[in-house]
């Protein structure tokens, strides 16, 4: 069984049609006081547990998610279980709103976020062993580093495969949390920048992931699966192209939900990471990150056209 850890979310998600850089004077950066006018506004479910678990859903991939949410979930509870995605293990703080995140980006898809943690900052006191075993996979999505680090420790206390995604936590944990992290992990998920950023902070980052699944996001020139890297097993995942191409937002949990949607089926990792390239190719089509919607019809559709392969669900 999949395990999807990480937070739950409302986003607020705004555009700028201009660009960051134009208005950011770099011999000011210690006084900065800008506002920005934007032309398109909306709020959407976000969050990367709740973004992976949404694609999952759509997938029919049986999953649990494993979360803390806040007195305002009930729009986004609506909306999974008219997805079929279960609830049983999203815990409800009263006291305190769900996470929220506000995000702004311009028009070369930069982006600056703002995010308050609610009720997510009880991330940390879950106990994965009251609903998994050796044989689940857990997913350590983000969730604050004190959330992402106790749940790593848990899985390494009783013996849980997880997939390690430590990109935004980087800023967060010392060398060491992240050395005992990737060390211990399955899988490691991250982009170029952020792979290359553990690589120069830990001298022994080579050797640390020599028998780890680490896969590498690339964004439009698709992603890079190293399957224990010193015996050279790489797998190159080719994007999807759209024509409808609207906003790269939430591309990445799509992506991250498809490959585990394959690896819940045994799929070899190229069919898995043409699976996470597919459902990325869906989500981004919409502004914001649960907007996609597709059937298992025309998922296996888009997956043939992409790779001239057919592939069953």
């Amino acid at each position: 069984m999949l395990i999807i850890t990480g937070s739950l979310a409302y986003d607020y998600i705004m555009e700028f049609p201009g660009s960051f850089s134009e208005h950011i004077l770099p011999e000011h950066t210690n006084n900065i006081n800008l506002s920005f006018i934007v032309n398109k506004f909306a709020k959407r479910r976000g969050g990367t547990a709740g973004n992976v678990s949404y694609t999952l859903g759509l997938l029919q991939t049986p999953h649990i998610l494993f979360s803390c949410a806040g007195n305002d979930f009930g729009e986004y509870k609506h909306a999974f279980e008219k997805v079929g995605i279960k609830l049983t293990h999203v815990f409800i703080d009263k006291n305190d709103h769900t996470a929220t995140g506000f995000a702004m980006s311009d028009r070369n898809q930069n982006h600056i976020w703002g995010f308050y943690y609610g009720a997510m900052k009880h991330n940390k006191d879950l106990k994965l062993h009251q609903i998994s075993n050796k044989n689940d996979l857990v997913l350590i999505g983000p969730q604050g580093a004190e959330g992402s680090l106790s749940l790593i420790n848990q899985c390494i206390t009783h013996k849980i495969p997880y997939m390690f995604d430590p990109g935004f936590i980087l800023t967060q944990i010392s060398n060491k949390d992240l050395q005992t992290g990737l060390s211990n992990a399955s899988y490691i998920i991250g982009n170029e920048y952020e792979m290359k950023l553990m690589h120069d902070r830990l001298a022994r980052f080579p050797r640390l992931i020599d028998n780890k699944i680490v896969i590498t996001t690339q964004g439009k020139k698709g992603a890079i699966i190293d399957a224990e890297s010193k015996y050279g097993q790489r797998y190159k995942i080719k994007s999807v192209v759209t024509e409808s191409f609207v906003d790269a937002t939430g591309a990445g949990d799509a992506w991250r939900g498809g490959f585990l949607a394959g690896i819940a089926k045994k799929f070899d990792y190229q069919t898995a990471g043409q699976m996470g390239a597919v459902a990325a190719s869906f989500a981004v089509e919409h502004i914001g990150t649960q907007e996609h919607v597709f059937s298992k019809k025309e998922f296996t559709k888009r997956y043939k056209e992409a790779y001239n392969a057919e592939i069953t669900l």
